[in-house]
């Protein structure tokens, strides 16, 4: 029904949904025959059905190795999530206890029964982990749903990783021995200062920039990029998913470890926690917009890598997470929402961005507009209003030095529908008539709506009639629509 709400409210999203509905549908039949790769493309799909479908804008083989570059990465994750389902038994432990002295009984035992499984069973194997992706026979019973199968069947994805190309093979190799290695330094370690901050998500995320570095480089598509940028590509994914699900994370149970540096959050709360109550917004607010002032340092970088691509299809799974991230940093910042409940970018959306990025000027213009509705936001009462605005800035600047602008999609659109009721139910009746065509398996042609741009001009309106952008608290500003 929200979805439905959604449609109406913004019915240019309709097309780009159809559309993303039909493309996840052919990703789904695409799956190969063989037991391994069958079960690897299936186990995607599970794990992560954005993911599974972006990776179909890559060539055949390349995409088999991203693919299992994934899976080897999401196994690794989930021995290093055993300690969190570790503490859960320890949680039921403590429960179950009767009175103090059997509570501290149970949890002391427990405890060192932990102590013991992490140092002589998870350590081991997330540093070994990139020697067992050779042995077909190798597997490690542990996670819970698909993660349990994905762990419980690993010689699938070991079979297959084996069928890759030496260069693959080797890329991945690498990237899995450090990260394991990193994830085993992080196992006790608190993430207290920024530079901590940035070292964990190097160590999850930054290494899957520089092994999708290495394996672009190992298709014969693109030049090697440095180290430093492919990094940043993902350090600023991943402090965006950090940011957003502070309220998911921090209610978890068994309680979630938590990567805000408390370096930042020391600032505005006494602890992590006490940043999701009422009588502390205009901290929590202050503390999340120091963070995504945080985050925004790594979007000079990103630009660079992608300006850098040149495989279109390459450019395209490489840009789309990027727009996504900007996107909901604009909607997290100054934004109460991200202590309050879900704050993300709306379904609708996120299939135009999937749909529209095909260029570089592309990635600019979504920029360009992201950083101005951020920019737009920025309170000046905020202790932080001065380096967000210089970093928005920095960013604005580089996206008009592009030149690019001028032939950008856009992602800002008006929020009152442009159809009335009569005619979008008449919509609906064409996309179910479209729907069942595709059942027959018979191609469908799409047509594009009308873009919407998003000016400043000496903070003159260049409309005289006021929109709300994706109904962001607090915000509005005039766009003009400038084609159809």
């Amino acid at each position: 029904m929200a979805n439905l709400r959604a449609i109406f409210k913004h019915p240019e999203d309709l097309f780009p949904l159809v559309k993303l509905k039909l493309a996840a549908r052919q990703a789904e039949k695409q799956i190969p025959a063989e037991p391994h790769w069958a079960f690897c493309y299936s186990m995607l799909h599970k794990v992560s059905r954005s993911f599974a479908l972006v990776i179909q804008q890559l060539d055949t083989d390349l995409r088999d190795a991203v693919c299992i570059f994934y899976l080897v990465l999401r196994a690794l994750d989930t021995v290093a999530m055993l300690f969190t389902l570790l503490l859960f038994k320890i949680f039921y432990v403590v429960i179950a206890a009767d009175n103090f002295e059997n509570l501290h009984g149970a949890f002391h035992s427990t405890a060192e029964d932990d102590t013991s499984i992490e140092a002589e069973v998870k350590v081991p194997i997330l540093m070994a982990f990139h020697q067992h992706i050779y042995n077909s026979e190798w597997h490690f019973s542990c996670g819970t749903k698909e993660y349990k199968v994905l762990m419980d069947e690993f010689h699938h994805v070991s079979v297959a990783f084996l069928e890759l190309g030496k260069g693959y093979q080797e890329a991945i190799e690498n990237i899995t021995m450090r990260m394991g290695e990193g994830m085993a330094k992080f196992i006790c370690k608190e993430v207290e200062s920024v530079d901590d901050y940035d070292e964990y998500c190097h160590y999850v995320a930054g290494l899957v920039g520089l092994g999708l570095s290495k394996l672009f480089h190992a298709s014969g598509k693109e030049d090697l990029a440095s180290d430093s940028i492919s990094n940043s590509m993902g350090l600023f994914l991943q402090k965006t998913n950090i940011i957003r699900d502070y309220l998911e994370d921090i209610n978890e149970i068994p309680k979630s470890r938590m990567f805000w540096p408390r370096e930042i959050w020391s600032k505005y709360a006494n602890k992590l926690e006490d940043l999701k109550y009422e009588e502390n917004s205009v901290k929590s607010v202050h503390c999340l917009n120091d963070m995504v002032t945080n985050a925004l340092t790594h979007v000079e970088d990103c630009l660079k890598y992608m300006h850098a691509l040149r495989d279109p299809a390459i450019f395209r799974f490489c840009a789309i997470p990027q727009i996504m991230a900007i996107g909901t940093l604009a909607l997290c910042y100054n934004n109460i929402q991200v202590f309050r409940g879900v704050v993300k970018m709306r379904r609708g959306l996120t299939a135009k961005v999937i749909d529209r990025t095909k260029t570089m000027s592309d990635v600019y213009g979504a920029f360009y507009d992201f950083s101005l509705m951020l920019k737009s936001k920025v309170d000046d009462a905020d202790p932080n209003a001065r380096k967000s605005k210089d970093n928005l800035e920095k960013i604005l600047k580089l996206c008009r030095n592009s030149g690019a602008l001028g032939q950008r999609n856009s992602y800002i659109i008006q929020s009152k529908p442009r159809y009335n009721a009569t005619m979008i139910a008449a919509i609906f009746v064409i996309i179910a008539i479209l729907l069942a065509y595709l059942s027959a398996n018979r191609p469908t042609y799409m047509c594009e709506l009308g873009s919407w741009h998003f000016y400043e001009a000496n903070n003159v309106p260049l409309c005289t009639e006021p929109h709300f952008l994706f109904m962001v608290p607090g915000f509005k500003h005039h766009v003009l629509k400038c084609r159809q």
